[in-house]
């Protein structure tokens, strides 16, 4: 445990001081396409936090431009004091961005103690760990022997291509997808475009939180994207997108327990709470659809799924479902127990994740194609506030404790916004 300790210390030391002397510097960005591979010249990294205002249509005053970030700590973060508002009385104000010539990522996720992680494909081959001002904790390169996991009879390294990752309830462990594979018996030319069968199986890691280090591998379908642990931290769900299935895996022994033949394309995952189903988007078949997890078999599909759902998210009470739909351009609700659309709103071009507040008063999602996010009213689905970050917003992760909103831009840095209340806006 102490040595454990001494080595997170170090890594927050070292972060510190890269992030001091990278002030003001920002990263060299190129523009690609989404899940579309190119030749990216390795370097030092370097990397740096910088204020910003925004440039918004809402029903709210001008934003100000907020001060720099505080000195990087890893401490647990502390949350503005309750403003007696809900979520929807607050708007969207920009704190800073952050660069680094190691970022490019694909997904934003809240972890414990204050720590974000940016899981950067295989156009960095790593996960950044940052601390709540944007500084770097620790790269955690995607690397592994095989051999080291008994997956290999000979010494093998391969490198992984970090998607999307999911937390452990317990907070212990990260579990991050690979997008394809790169080594001896690896073609690493998987793409979007596959049908079944046209790629070699993939791999998940888990990552220890305490050490920060890949302490487990485990095989799942080809090109696995969005993963999501149960409730009760017992199972993993992993959505296979060119594997058209879901892989279940037991997350104490390290074992895929079986896959669950969906159809084409299958991306968001969200688990009941009870941790006996799943529901799985089926982005390419235009479906949503129940799995048993220990049946392993698909209960029911939802009729009002609408046309490429591709994230999801389960409310509180387990009775609504709230989806992006990516090429409807829209977000939407989903009443559960009659199979019934509430609500939906056009927010941008390629609607992509999406993130929900505390208290399920507010949606956000990022507008691929724009460059925009918008936050959404969830009880008349209205629009609140679209806001022009510009790039390609990807990925997205709420902070409850915060009220700090984590948006993944492809092109290669983080956005990073707080919720304030009026008053707080004419501090």
């Amino acid at each position: 445990m102490t040595d454990s300790f001494l080595r997170r210390m170090s890594r927050v030391l070292m972060g510190g001081l890269a992030a001091l002397l990278a002030a003001g510097c920002s990263a060299q960005i190129s523009l690609e396409l989404d899940e579309v591979e190119n030749s990216l010249a390795g370097g030092n990294s370097t990397s740096s936090v910088t204020t910003d205002a925004v440039t918004t249509t809402s029903l709210f005053v001008d934003t100000t431009v907020v001060s720099a970030p505080a000195t990087p700590t890893t401490t647990a973060a502390i949350g503005p004091p309750d403003d007696g508002l809900r979520s929807d009385e607050r708007r969207l104000v920009e704190l800073f961005r952050v660069s680094d010539a190691d970022l490019r990522p694909k997904s934003v996720v809240i972890g414990p103690d204050g720590l974000v992680f940016a899981q950067n494909m295989m156009y960095r081959h790593n996960l950044l760990v940052f601390d709540q001002n944007g500084a770097v904790v620790a790269k955690i390169d995607d690397s592994v022997d095989l051999h080291d996991f008994g997956l290999s009879d000979e010494p093998q390294i391969v490198k992984g291509a970090p998607v999307e990752a999911a937390v452990s309830p317990d907070g212990r462990h990260l579990w991050v997808s690979n997008y394809k594979m790169y080594g001896d018996n690896f073609r690493s030319n998987a793409d979007d475009e596959c049908g079944r069968g046209d790629w070699e199986d993939s791999y998940v890691y888990r990552i220890n939180l305490e050490t920060l280090e890949i302490d487990g591998v485990v095989p799942t379908g080809a090109v696995p994207k969005f993963l999501q642990v149960s409730p009760d931290g017992h199972r993993l769900v992993v959505a296979n997108w060119c594997g058209f299935d879901v892989s279940v895996i037991d997350t104490e022994r390290l074992v895929e327990l079986g896959r669950v033949d969906l159809g084409r394309h299958p991306r968001g995952v969200a688990i009941t709470h009870d941790s006996s189903q799943a529901y799985v988007t089926v982005m390419g078949a235009e479906r949503i659809d129940l799995v048993d997890l220990e049946e392993l078999s698909v209960v029911t599909s939802l009729s009002s799924s609408g046309i490429t759902p591709r994230h999801i998210i389960l409310s509180k009470d387990g009775n609504t479902l709230f989806s992006s739909n990516h090429l409807m351009d829209t977000v939407r609700t989903i009443d559960l127990e009659t199979d019934t659309l509430v609500g939906t709103v056009r927010t941008g071009t390629q609607t992509r994740s999406l993130a929900v507040s505390d208290d399920e008063a507010s949606m956000y999602v990022v507008n691929y194609l724009d460059g925009t996010i918008s936050k959404v009213r969830v009880s008349d689905m209205s629009i609140l506030q679209t806001v022009e970050v510009g790039g390609r917003p990807v990925g997205i992760a709420y902070d409850p404790l915060t009220r700090r909103l984590w948006v993944a831009d492809y092109e290669g840095q983080l956005i990073v916004f707080e919720d304030k209340g009026i008053l707080e806006l004419d501090d």
